[in-house]
């Protein structure tokens, strides 16, 4: 069993951000329905589709993974009969997902204030570059532009170099997960109220939100801080160190990972008084850093961890994604799942990163052909006939 069975999404959604959330809820036990446009779908299924190393079977990476566990129904809401089918599948449903441009869905006639009159406990979610209030809400916005605005690639990256942003697409990831949150907050109040509600998610709210603890140390000092590579605002050392045959880092967060640290290199001029607490060592953090690099690339990276590990000093290898997907913990943890597609042909991809002790199945179906489920969904749901399905199918309406 899945902890989201039970419920019922239409994802109409594309790109990353929207289709993320879907994926999670999906995975997590909720029908997702994925309406998309008749003929050639959703936008996103042409991404690397004829690519020779990103795709299988002409379905490129993107959609691989981001659409998985759905079905598809293939709707012309630009129709009225289209939006006619849309609107009853509303009264079976229990979320709807969009991540359209602000006014798109007021456009369509798919706004939270049209499907509530149809369905009261409808939850309608929709994410969106700046949300659907302020100066900027019409803006148009893809993860750079989240990531931009958002203040966070003004601290990535080196100090004297550009702005740089997150190799992970952290602005639409971001919004994806803040709308999967919305989502499950509102499914909860509705068991209380017994009404649906909006989920209006901004992914630039989500990236001003993950600033977290640094906006506030802003907001206290009036200072604007700078890119700092990979080291730390506070901690120190707090980096990423070159051993003689690859990448680790060490994060010293507390006074005595310091300790344990001058038990196991040899650095006499660094073990002073000063540098026991942390305001010393942040004072001191050009000359530690570079001390600790010229002890560190004496030896191997598998040498230094067993050292810092047996020391309990937090640290790590940085992993290219080769290393880090074949890692035995993640592996333990069944982050690599595999998942078959509609010709037989396999395709690994990560898994589910959220363990349940109980509702706990991790299962994954193949992302859908478009409109592969029309037929099942509108005969089951609605109760078409077959002979009603072909004249919708004449005319336009569906897929």
């Amino acid at each position: 069993m899945k902890a989201l069975e039970g419920l019922r999404m239409l994802d109409i959604t594309h790109m990353l951000s929207g289709p993320y959330a879907g994926m999670l809820l999906a995975d997590l036990g909720m029908e997702t329905i994925k309406v998309e446009p008749p003929g050639k779908g959703e936008g996103t299924r042409r991404l690397l589709e004829d690519d020779p190393d990103y795709s299988l079977n002409g379905v490129g990476a993107y959609f691989l993974t981001l659409n998985r566990n759905k079905k598809s129904v293939a709707l012309n809401l630009k129709s009225e009969e289209g939006r006619a089918l849309f609107y009853e599948l509303v009264k079976t449903a229990d979320v709807v997902l969009t991540n359209f441009s602000v006014g798109v869905n007021e456009r369509l006639g798919i706004d939270h204030k049209t499907l509530s009159s149809i369905n009261p406990r409808i939850i309608t979610c929709a994410i969106s570059g700046f949300g659907e209030t302020g100066p900027n809400r019409h803006h148009v916005s893809f993860d750079m532009v989240a990531q931009g605005t958002g203040g966070g690639m003004s601290i990535t990256g080196a100090p004297e170099g550009p702005p740089t942003r997150s190799g992970i697409p952290i602005g639409d990831l971001g919004g994806g997960l803040m709308a999967t949150i919305g989502v499950l907050s509102a499914l909860q109040a509705r068991v209380k109220t017994g009404r649906g509600q909006h989920v209006d998610v901004s992914m630039q709210d989500a990236q001003i939100s993950m600033l977290n603890y640094m906006a506030t140390m802003h907001f206290l000092s009036g200072k604007v801080p700078g890119a700092l590579a990979n080291g730390h605002f506070v901690h120190v050392p707090y980096d990423t160190f070159a051993a003689n045959d690859g990448w680790f880092l060490i994060a010293v967060i507390v006074d005595r990972f310091w300790d344990n640290l001058m038990e196991i290199v040899d650095a006499p001029d660094l073990n002073t008084e000063e540098n026991k607490r942390q305001p010393g060592r942040k004072a001191n953090k050009d000359l530690i850093n570079r001390r600790l690099s010229e002890i560190f690339s004496r030896h191997s990276v598998d040498y230094w961890l067993e050292q810092l590990r047996g020391a309990r000093i937090p640290c790590a290898p940085v992993n290219n994604l080769e290393q880090a997907l074949s890692d035995p913990q993640v592996l333990a943890r069944d982050m690599v799942v595999e998942v078959t597609d509609n010709h037989g042909d396999t395709i690994r991809q990560p898994g589910n990163p959220i363990k349940l002790s109980d509702t706990s199945e991790e299962s994954y179906t193949a992302p859908p052909e478009v409109g592969q489920h029309t037929e099942e969904v509108l005969t089951g749901l609605i109760g078409l006939s077959v002979e009603q399905l072909q004249q919708l199918r004449s005319r336009g309406a569906i897929g």
